[in-house]
């Protein structure tokens, strides 16, 4: 719960291509370092500079590779709060899309408590969205934070 807490912080953020600045700016990978900030204190490593397409042009999973590095892989069907969501946008495309997940559905309650998630979003900043068919259908990969760091 302290993961989603600390992105609902970031909530109204512009966005800000490859910048993590609370209400400054940020996108996608800076909300997600953003919040491993609030929980850990210094990130493990800075990003190097990356294009908006995400390396998809030599067909690299940077994003993929460098999640699997500083996050705790677990099952895609293993919905929990504050996982953090890995997204390819198409087929056939490398996976460059994080959000954190800010809601899980609760299949008594009915379909307005379905499951959400925060993320950045070019033109619209840092906001919680519905994880509708269409983006569950787009996540690759589900990690956690690590309960330790080493």
């Amino acid at each position: 719960m302290r993961a989603v807490t600390a992105a609902r912080r970031w909530l109204g953020t512009p966005y800000l291509h490859q910048a993590s600045c609370y209400r400054g700016g940020c996108d996608c990978l800076g909300l997600i370092r953003g919040v491993w900030r609030d929980l850990y204190g210094q990130e493990p490593a800075k990003p190097p500079a990356y294009s908006l397409d995400w390396s998809e042009p030599q067909g690299q999973e940077r994003l993929w590779q460098a999640a699997r590095r500083y996050l705790t892989p677990k099952p895609l069907d293993a919905a929990a709060l504050g996982d953090v969501l890995l997204f390819r946008m198409r087929a056939g495309a490398v996976a460059k899309h994080l959000g954190l997940q800010s809601r899980v559905p609760c299949h008594r309650a009915g379909p307005a408590s379905g499951a959400a998630f925060i993320h950045a979003y070019s033109g619209r900043g840092v906001v919680e969205s519905a994880l509708t068919g269409p983006w569950q259908r787009r996540i690759v990969a589900r990690f956690t934070y690590p309960e330790e760091l080493s």
